[in-house]
C-alpha cells in the first residue's frame, strides 16, 4: 500500500531477480525463440489463441499497454497477415481480433517450443523440487495481486498411499530438514527419526501396523506412521505426522491422523498413545481435535532447547 515502508534491501533483491529471469526466459533477446516475432508480439498471440475475439481496447486494459503501442503492434502483426481485425457490429469505433490460420500456425509451433524450453529448464530439477518452485512462483504472483488461474481454484488432489521404495528416506530427511529450519532443533532428531524408520523395517506387523504418505497433486506432502507399543498390550502408538509448509492448511493432517484411527480400531487396540513437545501447537490442534487427551508433562532439556515433552493418549 502506499505509504508502508519497504524492508532493507528488497529494492534491490527484486530488480536482481528480475534481471535473472529476464535472462533466463530470453525477454533481451532480439527475437523470442530466435523467431522474428518480439516478446510483446508473441504475448499477444498468446492472449488471440486463447480469447474469443476481443477488442484492442479490452486487451490494452488487461495487458496495461500504451494506445500507441497497442496500436503499432496490432499493425504489425496485421501486416504480416498473423491477425485479422473485425468491424464491431455493436460499436463502429471498436474492431474485434482474432488469429488468421497463418497466425494460428505460428503461435501453435512457438508454443511448442516454449513447452520444450521450459521442460528443459525443468528437467534437471527433481519432482519435488519442480513442486516446490511451481508453488514459489504461485506465492508472487499472489502476493503482488495476480488473479489465480482457473486450474489452481480446483481443489488439489490429495491421496493416501503406503510408502514406496524411498519415501522411508524422504520422511527422515525431511523432518530434519524442517525442524532444524522451523524450530532449530539439531541432528540427534534427525536421528531418533532414522531409528524409527530402521524399527519399522525390522519389526514390521502388516497386519497391525501401517505406514502412510499424504501424496499432493502426484508430489509428497506429508506421512504418519501406526506401530505397535512395544510394552503395552492393546496400546498403538502413533509416530511422525508431518505435512509439508506448501500443503499446510488443507487438512492434510487431519486426514492423516483420522486414517490411523480408523486402522487402529480395526486392528483390534484399545488407546493410541503419542509422543510430541509443546511447541508443536499446529500439530497439538490435530490431536484435540480428534479427541485426544493430554495425560504427562515433562520439562526437557533436548535436541539443543529447553522444551515440555507431552505424552496424548485416545481412548478407542
Amino acid at each position: 500500500m502506499p505509504g508502508q515502508s519497504v524492508a532493507n534491501g528488497s529494492v534491490d533483491a527484486v530488480r536482481r531477480f528480475s534481471r535473472f529471469y529476464t535472462r533466463i526466459v530470453g525477454a533481451l533477446d532480439q527475437g523470442y525463440l530466435d523467431s522474428p516475432y518480439s516478446l510483446a508480439e508473441v504475448r499477444l498471440l498468446f492472449e488471440l489463441s486463447n480469447r474469443d475475439a476481443p477488442t484492442a481496447t479490452l486487451l490494452m486494459r488487461d495487458l496495461d499497454l500504451d494506445a500507441g503501442y497497442m496500436s503499432r503492434l496490432v499493425q504489425k502483426l496485421v501486416r504480416r497477415r498473423l491477425v485479422k481485425r473485425t468491424r464491431s457490429a455493436t460499436d463502429g469505433r471498436e474492431s474485434h481480433l482474432s488469429l488468421t490460420a497463418t497466425g494460428r500456425s505460428a503461435f501453435a509451433e512457438l508454443d511448442a517450443r516454449t513447452r520444450t524450453d521450459v521442460a528443459e529448464l525443468l528437467a534437471p530439477l527433481g519432482t519435488e523440487d519442480q513442486h516446490a518452485l511451481v508453488e514459489a512462483m504461485a506465492r508472487i504472483r499472489a502476493l503482488l495481486g495476480d488473479e489465480p488461474d482457473l486450474a489452481r481454484t480446483k481443489p488439489p488432489m490429495v491421496v493416501l498411499r503406503p510408502p514406496n521404495p524411498g519415501d522411508l528416506g524422504w520422511i527422515v530427511q525431511r523432518h530434519g530438514e524442517l525442524y532444524a529450519r522451523e524450530y532449530g532443533w539439531d541432528n540427534r532428531f534427525e536421528g531418533i527419526v532414522a531409528r524409527i524408520m530402521a524399527d519399522f523395517v525390522e519389526h514390521f506387523d502388516p497386519q497391525r501396523e501401517r505406514a502412510w504418505i499424504a501424496e499432493r497433486d502426484g508430489v509428497n506432502a506429508g506421512c504418519i506412521m501406526l506401530v505397535r507399543h512395544p510394552e503395552r498390550e492393546g496400546v498403538a502408538k502413533l509416530r511422525v505426522l508431518l505435512v509439508e509448509p506448501s500443503a499446510r492448511g488443507l487438512g492434510i493432517g487431519n486426514r492423516l491422523v483420522d486414517e490411523c484411527i480408523r486402522f487402529a480400531r480395526g486392528a483390534g487396540y484399545r488407546t493410541i498413545t503419542l509422543w510430541t513437545y509443546d511447541v508443536l501447537a499446529s500439530a497439538r490442534r490435530i490431536y484435540i481435535a480428534a479427541g485426544f487427551k493430554l495425560v504427562a508433562e515433562e520439562k526437557q532439556d533436548t535436541f539443543g532447547h529447553a522444551m515440555t515433552s507431552q505424552t496424548w493418549e485416545l481412548a478407542l
